[in-house]
């Protein structure tokens, strides 16, 4: 299992992975976040090494084959409008891309709103729920899933031809803990730039 200890021991100062926990298994990490209530700080993140029940994009189900990827929720308090949560999907989705160039040099793209493809199939997603609070900045979860380990049998028939993983592309199995780590520290990096920080000239990641 992904170890909290050494993720959050990892990241240092942050915002996005103040607090870190692994669940053996879940519904979903979006449904563990919010159970938390309202008064939970934000950047907790909690990952899941299964999901019995995990949920995509237009109520789709989202498989997540036990020990095999990163199924992982994060809270927010951006100070945005709830009409405005699209800007959260799309920087969840190109940090994931951004991370996945980067450490092993895949050409992943977002596809439009929130889809992480590499090779024309999709190895990522994310989906955004919000939640208005009265006199305080609206709660967000941004539940993030990434097929790591995944062989082709890992996927249902209706997804292995839509559907991949990081580990396929690259001919071997990948270190989830170390995946893990880089994905929150630029998740955090943007997270403050694009939300938390007065707007200044662009420094997205590459």
């Amino acid at each position: 299992m992904l170890d909290a200890r050494r993720l959050r021991a990892a990241l240092g100062e942050c915002i996005i992975g103040r607090e870190i926990v692994v669940l053996a298994a879940t519904t979903s990490t979006n449904d563990a976040v919010l159970q938390r209530g309202a008064d939970v700080a934000e950047g907790l993140v909690i990952f899941a090494e299964h999901q019995t029940a995990g949920r995509g994009q237009r109520s789709n189900v989202w498989e997540s084959a036990p020990g095999k990827g990163l199924w992982f929720s994060i809270l927010l308090r951006p100070k945005i409008d709830i009409s405005d949560s699209a800007r959260l999907s799309s920087w969840a989705a190109e940090s994931v891309a951004a991370t996945i160039r980067q450490q092993f040099a895949l050409a992943a793209a977002v596809k439009p709103p929130n889809d992480v493809y590499v090779g024309g199939k999709k190895v990522a997603g994310v989906l955004v729920e919000m939640r208005a609070q009265l006199h305080a900045p609206h709660l967000a979860v941004a539940g993030i899933g990434v097929n790591v380990n995944h062989a082709p049998d890992d996927f249902s028939d209706e997804l292995r031809d839509h559907a991949a993983s990081l580990a396929m592309f690259l001919n071997q199995q990948l270190d989830r803990q170390n995946l893990a780590t880089a994905l929150l520290r630029n998740l955090d990096t943007t997270y403050t730039h694009d939300f938390k920080e007065r707007r200044s000239p662009d420094r997205r990641l590459p």
